[in-house]
């Protein structure tokens, strides 16, 4: 049998992993999220950040021991606060998101200053009896020569 015809037994918690080595499921989850090619931020119901991967600091600057018991503001433009925690506290509240988990071109500040522009996909997370316990986000930074402000008309222009 190959590695991947294998399936756990029936009620077992684990994963085979291709070497035959069976990981426990908080475990792999934490391997995956830790080695995502995305950025995974996870803020609590409170907008405080809980969970920021590598690549999180890879595109926005800070070490998730700079970035986790922060504010999402760490990461938004000051203009666009107010429209963001409108946002926010909305899907919160209604336990899902306007755009549905589809990404988004937005801007984005790093621990420099620094403005970026960022894809992000935003989800709200619910607990096993459907009480929401917060928001979850995945961002790529986005290829500035592909940009298209709105009304520019000229990729990367601002």
């Amino acid at each position: 049998m190959s590695d991947r015809d294998r399936k756990p037994e029936s009620g077992t918690p684990d994963a085979i992993a291709p070497s035959g080595i069976a990981l426990p499921d908080a475990r792999l989850a934490a391997a995956i999220i830790a080695q995502s090619p995305d950025a995974i931020i996870f803020s609590g119901n409170d907008g405080i950040i809980r969970l920021w991967n590598a690549r999180c600091e890879e595109i926005f600057g800070f070490t998730a021991a700079e970035a986790i018991g922060q504010s999402l503001d760490i990461i938004i433009p000051e203009r666009l606060r107010a429209a963001h925690w409108r946002g926010f506290d909305q899907a919160i509240a209604n336990g899902k998101t306007r755009l549905s988990g589809k990404p988004a071109l937005t801007r984005a500040v790093d621990k420099a200053g620094g403005k970026l522009y960022v894809e992000l996909a935003f989800g709200v997370v619910v607990d096993d009896k459907g009480v929401v316990v917060g928001a979850l986000a995945t961002a790529r930074k986005a290829d500035p020569g592909k940009l298209r402000p709105p009304g520019s008309g000229k990729p990367g222009s601002e």
